[in-house]
């Protein structure tokens, strides 16, 4: 799929014509080539396997891209930064690109079958490298003049297709470094008057190197280095070791002299002839090698970084100064309004000034943009604490800078600490209680101290899924810490106080349940007279006639309400059976009871709602009064 985009994404462009930016990291699949040019502001990087070309701006991302440079082996820039070199093997030319546009502005084509592989611009001319691993040369483009492409300049001194180093520092001198199979030859040429001209050279079976992969001009006109470690003297026509960086296998010099060298995913930085690095990297690469590029003016280091979708641009800043390691540690929890110790160090290779300070930031939630505290002054060893009293709760973040100086670079570390709330009081009356139905019932909640905050709001929560939470108030509390509310209590209720908390003060919830009954009544229809027998009020009825009751209770959708019937035996009430009625839309329920055909039965009877069998859960169980019946002849 990246692929097809790749294609499909160029298909809209001329072969040659630069893309537009894009916000993703430039990244190749083989590296064809990586120069830094700081006339445009660009690095551009060769993708062998694609046949494009890259440019990419300081921050890594790509801005450009041209297509159609076959098998793209290398990049070289002309002296004024304005123009791009391209060495295409694959259909043997030397491309040479407007470096603002990546536009194309002519072709060379180099007369061989093989090659070009390397290209370096020096003396006014581009100078390439060509032939297979036993018979090498180098060859030149000569751009000021026609065009004249000449081959055949370095015969019978090259086996394979040599690599090419130039230093700003000393124009017209070229650095030649065999890549055969079976030498490790070299050679500094001056290419000044366009016909190359042997400084030194060095033709040898691996007794000075161990084969060449990388060489390098070194600035002061007597150096080369050779596979980012060995440094090597010339003069009087030939080389000889002299000195060493620690291991290292791919290396890039500044103009000013700092030896940027990588070993895997290790990038050290080096001054001239140094032994320990200023800087060291870990760009994560997991490539064996990782290419290296220095801007012209020795300020930004740009390395390819080996993933797993490519090699991608990688900008490692300003190396020149040295990166110091500041750490920083604090409590992960704290209590709110109490004194901890945050401590951390300061650590380089080289001393730091007396008096060093580092400025301390925290950011919480009463100070979101950060509240200066007081500067730490970093003793001799390296190692700091200073104290803090954080009232904020919350997550409380140390920010501890450090702002450099002429030699070293800035650091900024942060620690974070968990900072406790305090926990308010809040209650809520009436919870558990049970009031009758519509009963006008007060619920006040109490908010104890915080520090700003001193809203509450309350809001119930009738049972049953037809009636939604709702916000009955919401307010500051009084000078007791109080606020009320008052429910008709028509339904089982959950009535909750909350509090949203401050900035010191924790946010707290209390719920308190209250129930309420339903409103029922008994009317009873038939009787013939109402008398007391002893000081109960009894109804009368002829022992041949049906009592007829009528039920009417607070209504609910499929509420039902239970008809209860106990009769007097023996000198106490005995349950003679209950049944379950519907209620009406109209909350009434009409039942008869046949006529006994007795005389002197004594019977009571209610209606009831009984949470859960009565059809609904929305009210608390509420037991009608007795009627009480008797029957005569």
């Amino acid at each position: 799929m990246t692929a097809l985009a790749v294609l499909f994404s160029s298909a809209a462009l001329s072969a040659v014509a630069a893309g537009t930016a894009s916000a993703a990291p430039a990244s190749v699949y083989a590296v064809g080539g990586f120069v830094v040019d700081g006339a445009v502001g660009r690095v551009f990087v060769g993708d062998a396997e694609t046949g494009k070309v890259f440019a990419a701006d300081y921050n890594g991302n790509q801005v450009g891209e041209a297509d159609g440079i076959t098998d793209v082996t290398d990049l070289a820039l002309s002296d004024d930064g304005s123009t791009l070199y391209a060495a295409a093997s694959g259909n043997h030319q030397i491309v040479a690109l407007d470096a603002a546009s990546l536009t194309v502005k002519t072709r060379y084509t180099v007369p061989t079958t093989t090659g070009p592989t390397h290209v370096a611009v020096s003396g006014g001319k581009v100078w390439f490298t060509y032939g297979d691993q036993w018979d090498g040369n180098l060859g030149s483009v000569d751009p000021a003049g026609a065009g004249t492409v000449t081959t055949g300049q370095y015969t019978n001194r090259l086996w394979g297709q040599a690599l090419l180093d130039t230093d700003p520092n000393q124009p017209g001198i070229l650095a030649v470094g065999e890549t055969g199979l079976s030498t490790d030859s070299m050679a500094v040429l001056d290419v000044s008057s366009g016909t190359p001209q042997q400084v030194a050279y060095y033709h040898g079976d691996y007794s000075l190197n161990s084969g060449i992969r990388d060489i390098d001009l070194v600035p002061g006109g007597t150096h080369v280095l050779v596979n980012g470690t060995e440094r090597q003297a010339y003069a009087n026509g030939t080389f000889t070791a002299d000195g060493a960086y620690p291991a290292g296998t791919d290396a890039d010099i500044a103009p000013n002299g700092l030896v940027a060298q990588a070993n895997g995913s290790t990038v050290a930085v080096y001054r001239p002839d140094g032994t320990m690095p200023i800087r060291t990297y870990n760009t994560g690469s997991n490539g064996a090698k990782t290419p290296l590029a220095w801007s012209p003016d020795s300020t930004e280091l740009f390395a390819l970084v080996g993933t797993n979708s490519g090699w991608v641009v990688t900008p490692l800043g300003n190396p020149t100064l040295e990166q110091p390691t500041l750490r920083v540690n604090a409590p992960s929890t704290a209590t709110g309004g109490k004194q901890l110790t945050v401590s951390g160090s300061l650590s380089t290779s080289t001393r730091l000034p007396a008096g060093t300070t580092l400025k301390v930031v925290r950011t919480d939630a009463e100070n979101p943009n950060g509240t200066v505290l007081p500067a730490v002054t970093v003793p001799a060893g390296g190692s700091y604490s200073f104290t803090d009293t954080p009232k904020a709760g919350g997550t409380a973040t140390y920010k501890v800078s450090y702002a450099g100086d002429a030699t070293h670079a800035a650091a900024t570390a942060t620690a974070q600490v968990k900072v406790s709330f305090a926990t308010p009081s809040l209650t809520l009356n009436n919870n558990g209680n049970v009031f009758d139905y519509n009963k006008a019932v007060t619920f006040t909640a109490h908010l104890g101290p915080t520090y700003k905050n001193r809203t509450v709001a309350i809001w119930a929560n009738p049972y049953g899924a037809d009636k939604p939470n709702k916000l009955l108030k919401s307010g500051t509390v009084d000078s007791r810490g109080n606020l009320s509310v008052t429910i008709n209590m028509l339904r089982d209720t959950d009535v909750t106080a909350v509090f949203k908390g401050d900035t010191r003060t924790a946010a707290k919830t209390v719920k308190s349940t209250a129930y309420a009954r339903v409103a029922v009544s008994l009317a009873v229809a038939r009787q013939y007279k109402t008398a007391k027998i002893g000081t109960t009020p009894y109804y009368w009825f002829h022992k041949n006639v049906a009592p007829l009751f009528t039920t009417t209770m607070t209504y609910y959708p499929g509420r039902k309400q239970r008809l209860e019937l106990q009769v007097y035996l023996n000198g106490k009430w005995v349950a003679d059976g209950s049944k379950y009625f519907s209620l009406g839309t109209d909350g009434k329920s009409v039942v008869y009871i046949p006529a006994p055909g007795h005389s002197g039965i004594q019977a009571r009877i209610r209606s009831s709602y009984i949470n859960g069998t009565s059809g609904d859960t929305v009210n608390t169980t509420t037991y009608g009064s007795w009627k009480y019946l008797y029957f005569t002849n």
